[in-house]
């Protein structure tokens, strides 16, 4: 017999964490990207959720499993996936051509506003592009979406360095730390162990991004190459990271770079992530060595992108919270 008594917990709250009206324009986003691809002659693909390795950067925690079966001497810890981009990458030297995955993604302590440990990711890679070029593709996608809405959003180009310079009257590449401490103003920040990549973070975040128009999409371009995750550098005066991200109004929506093909370098990089890991106190998933045998064998010249699609969602709904966009939340997954 069921049922409940006074002293029993009231019933667990099994409504969705957001309104009906939400899922069902999620359900058109969906069919408007997978839409928005066809028409341009991009593959969609699926590829593993788990995988042997892991994602290095030591700004983004995984989560891990342990696999109960049969491994034949494989590594029985599986790591959920942060992004679909290594497996992408090895289809791109299989020869497959432009692809994209709409999918699930995960990432460990990552829960709040705007943030939710398991989220959806829209990933596309195109052969022969570069940087600049993918953006204005990224923008076109994200107009799409929001004329679903009825709303319109004019793109902006800019770099890196002359943001910084427009907004601040400082340059990002040559400014001192004392003057990227004093342009942050009345911000309060703990100093101790920041890096200089770490100024800039804070400056972006607490004195540039939020001023930036509500109705414009900013496609900032060209990073501090110190900033280069798995983009090319591109070498000069200064040297930058051949990365851009996408904004609209305050909201990022994506990451894109012109993506690095040298094996032994993208080996380096993922070592000193390691080892930055490591010297945090943090786990360091092993590195993803079919990723460089792949680069190895030889991936086109190619950009890639990844767009947060709750983050979109949001954005098309005018709501901070992430949980009006998502089904069910992680407090009621």
């Amino acid at each position: 017999m069921r049922g409940t008594s006074a002293g029993d917990a009231p019933p667990a709250d099994w409504r969705p964490s957001a309104p009906v009206e939400a899922l069902r324009l999620r359900a058109r986003l969906n069919a408007s990207i997978r839409d928005f691809f066809a028409r341009r002659g991009v593959l969609e693909v699926e590829t593993p959720v788990l995988s042997m390795a892991g994602n290095t950067d030591p700004n983004i925690a995984s989560f891990s499993l342990e696999f109960s079966g049969r491994t034949d001497g494989a590594p029985r810890t599986r790591w959920l996936r942060t992004s679909p981009e290594f497996a992408l990458k090895r289809l791109l030297a299989a020869g497959i051509g432009d692809c994209y995955e709409l999918g699930r993604v995960f990432r460990d302590g990552e829960a709040g506003g705007r943030h939710n440990p398991e989220f959806t990711m829209l990933e596309w890679y195109r052969v022969g592009w570069d940087h600049r070029r993918l953006a204005r593709e990224t923008a076109e996608l994200v107009q799409a979406a929001l004329a679903l809405v009825g709303r319109e959003a004019r793109l902006r180009e800019t770099t890196f360095r002359d943001l910084y310079r427009d907004a601040l009257g400082l340059d990002p590449f040559t400014a001192s730390e004392a003057e990227l401490r004093a342009a942050l103003g009345d911000v309060r920040i703990d100093p101790d162990g920041l890096a200089r990549d770490d100024w800039l973070d804070l400056l972006m975040t607490h004195r540039i991004q939020p001023a930036f128009p509500r109705e414009q999409l900013l496609a900032v371009i060209d990073y501090p190459a110190s900033q280069c995750a798995l983009a090319r550098i591109r070498h000069g005066d200064p040297p930058v990271a051949e990365r851009f991200e996408l904004y609209l109004g305050p909201l990022e929506l994506a990451n894109g770079y012109h993506e690095l093909l040298d094996a032994a370098e993208q080996r380096a990089r993922f070592e000193r992530d390691r080892a930055t890991r490591l010297a945090r106190g943090h786990v360091a998933p092993p590195q993803d060595e079919r990723l460089l045998a792949a680069l190895e064998a030889g991936m086109p010249a190619c950009a890639g992108v990844a767009l947060g699609v709750d983050r979109l969602l949001m954005a098309m709904l005018d709501t901070d919270r992430i949980a009006d966009v998502l089904a069910f939340a992680f407090d009621r997954a």
